[in-house]
């Protein structure tokens, strides 16, 4: 994921609003050595092992974004990712059609709805829809109908899997422009490549001879918990509207640099990690800070909130 690496460290060179702290930066390092990676795949996703597993991934990572507006979302008492993930197992697991290209591209709000079934209404439904559909009409057209035939044809190539996705699903083309330059991110793809290693264990349809190049995934949680730790630092006036909790607008210079600086410096976490003596792949971080971000410590600055479907 050269582009994505290359494009992050470019806007943090040139950014107004964000910088990586090089002192915390050494001291995140420290501090994240104490933690263990622990993954989360037993008991969470559905996983049997097959194509279907592919598939629930693909559906999964295809609406994985925007679950912090209030008043938020829950299933099973469950709320954000952990919502999601549990309610499309459930409805696997129930029989609903959820996996088939052919139901996916005519859903309608009223069938999403019910899937995901709690407590107030999933945000951005009507967005998460129109994903779906096209989820559904682009495998059938290209894919036999199956994610795994999307995989497979990229060769076990996770960057080319995360091309092929960009190619040709609009609502993976998580891309933006900063000072006339494009930039890319590539946050759900890159995740859907991620959810593929851990759910096969690095085989079969997991399997990728260059999951090393795989980098952060740019959302709203993991920049929370860099922050925390003061290696992302905000000037005052964008410190002052994420703490007022004021939405930021999609493709906007703040938004960007946020992003931008969360790939760059979990590279940086990375190469400091390296040498304290433990190897960690930028996606491994990734997941680490990320599940650091769901304890009460790392959540006492809030994240930034922008409405939109790439995270």
């Amino acid at each position: 994921m050269g582009k994505v690496l290359e494009s992050a460290q470019w806007v943090i060179e040139h950014a107004e609003h964000v910088a990586i702290d090089e002192e915390a930066l050494r001291r995140g390092a420290r501090e994240l050595t104490k933690y263990s990676l622990d993954l989360v795949w037993d008991g969470l996703h559905f996983r049997d092992g097959t194509e279907r597993t592919v598939q629930y991934l693909f559906v999964l990572d295809s609406l994985n974004f925007c679950f912090w507006p209030e008043s938020r979302w829950r299933y099973r008492d469950l709320d954000g990712y952990v919502a999601l993930a549990t309610a499309l197992k459930d409805a696997v697991v129930r029989g609903d059609r959820i996996l088939d290209a052919a139901f996916l591209a005519q859903m309608d709000r009223a069938q999403l709805r019910e899937i995901l079934d709690g407590e107030n209404e999933v945000p951005l439904i009507d967005e998460r829809v129109s994903v779906l559909r096209e989820a559904g009409t682009v495998l059938q057209k290209k894919y036999n109908g199956q994610a795994a035939r999307l995989v497979e044809r990229a060769g076990r190539s996770a960057e080319y899997l995360v091309e092929l996705l960009a190619q040709d699903f609009s609502s993976f083309r998580d891309e933006a422009l900063y000072r006339g330059c494009r930039v890319y991110f590539y946050k759900r793809a890159q995740i859907f490549c991620a959810d593929l290693y851990g759910a096969f264990e690095g085989q079969r349809w997991g399997e990728f001879v260059d999951i090393d190049e795989l980098t952060a995934f740019a959302d709203y949680k993991v920049p929370q918990v860099l922050r925390q730790l003061g290696v992302l630092r905000y000037s005052s006036e964008l410190a002052a509207r994420i703490d007022r909790r004021e939405e930021l607008l999609s493709g906007s210079r703040e938004e960007i640099e946020i992003r931008a600086g969360t790939i760059w410096a979990v590279e940086l976490l990375k190469r400091e990690l390296e040498k304290l003596g433990k190897s960690l792949r930028s996606f491994e971080i990734d997941w680490l800070l990320w599940n650091l971000g769901q304890r009460e410590e790392f959540r006492k600055s809030p994240y930034h909130r922008v409405r939109t479907i790439f995270y």
